[in-house]
């Protein structure tokens, strides 16, 4: 399909929104690494069904979950070595989408392949190239590399939500939300009064805020031992792709207890896939930098992450369905604190528009 046969008119400085056409131009995340196996999976990427699975040698493989003859799932097939066997009438097709055998044929077809993706494995995760492979250069993966740092531990997590993904972005870069959605985890209500600053480099739009002499929130002051006294907190939070967002934040604690440190550092990272316009896969991991053996910091790191998550999974879930089934038209108000929300809109609307023309198979 192209753009062009999509119902939408792109408006020269547009914000996106949950209509806007998904980008396909960009390394988005099929999934853990652990999750992709010698079991074939399925799973759907911007409209698209992708089978999933690994070579013999481990290598990730994903194919259109569609056979060219009938449109039988291939992930309703088998794997022979690498060749993958639909379950309808047996075609064999090889990693790289080509039909090598049709048992009801003494020659293979010339058309009879199956559309291959382009796919990349770094540390835990696999990434997928949904739009036109000829664009599909792996030097533009996301930065991701702490997750397999053995300076760092981490904790992760995942679960489908019925949202767009130009839902979850501002929510992610609105800060202000924090201490309400999340009250006694991630927020408190000095750091959304705390003064922001927002910039953008190219497409990636970055938020740096500055809390100092200010008591912890839980998921930091608790794993740290610090909910008893003032720390200065600093993070970076960006929309670093249509498929990625980072936080970066550091706790300082300028009197540290013997033996411990005097910053802390967590990176907290969110992977975005859209399903649809509607729906979105939703990978998490929370890194630190310290206490890398202790298993009660893994306990409640995953736990309050999870919990927080949740609660914008609620949220965002609502609000689709307000805008979706509420007949009477509303424009949302905007505030000065929601800039880097816009910001990152007026992006995916432009990566959107710039994709317009394109065509794909």
């Amino acid at each position: 399909m192209s753009y062009t046969d999509v119902d939408f008119t792109f408006e020269p400085g547009g914000y996106a929104d949950n209509a806007t056409p998904l980008v396909k131009n960009c390394w988005y995340v099929a999934g853990f690494s652990s999750e992709i196996s010698r079991d074939v999976i399925s799973r759907r990427f911007l409209g698209t069904d992708v089978a999933l699975y690994r070579t013999m040698a481990g290598e990730p493989v994903a194919v259109r979950n569609r056979c060219p003859h009938r449109s039988f799932p291939l992930a309703k097939g088998r794997l022979e070595g690498d060749v993958l066997i639909c379950g309808y009438h047996g075609m064999q097709f090889d990693p790289s989408g080509r039909c090598v055998n049709m048992p009801s044929m003494p020659i293979v077809p010339a058309n009879a392949n199956v559309r291959s993706f382009p796919i990349a494995e770094r540390g835990p995760i696999v990434w997928i190239w949904m739009g036109n492979p000829d664009l599909a250069d792996e030097s533009k993966i996301p930065d991701t590399s702490w997750l397999a740092d053995p300076a760092w531990k981490s904790v992760c997590g995942t679960f489908p939500l019925n949202s767009d993904y130009v839902a979850m972005h501002e929510n992610l870069l609105d800060q202000t939300h924090f201490p309400f959605l999340h009250p006694g985890t991630v927020g408190t209500l000095e750091y959304a009064r705390s003064k922001l600053k927002v910039r953008q480099e190219g497409d990636v739009v970055i938020i740096d805020r500055s809390l100092k002499n200010s008591p912890p929130p839980g998921i930091y002051g608790i794993p740290t031992n610090l909910m008893h006294k003032n720390v200065d907190r600093l993070s970076e939070a960006r929309f670093a792709s249509p498929a990625v967002h980072t936080a970066f934040a550091q706790i300082i604690d300028h009197e540290p207890a013997a033996g411990r440190p005097s910053i802390y550092r967590f990176n907290i990272t969110h992977l975005i896939t859209p399903e649809s316009n509607g729906r979105i896969h939703y990978w998490w991991f929370n890194s630190r930098n310290f206490d890398l053996d202790n298993a009660e910091t893994d306990k409640f790191l995953y736990e309050a992450s999870n919990k927080a998550y949740l609660e914008d999974v609620d949220a965002l879930e609502a609000i689709l369905n307000v805008v979706q089934t509420d007949v009477e038209p509303q424009f949302d108000l905007n505030f000065a604190p929601d800039k880097p929300g816009l910001m990152m809109r007026k992006v995916l609307h432009q990566l959107a528009s710039a994709e317009a023309n394109y065509q794909y198979a």
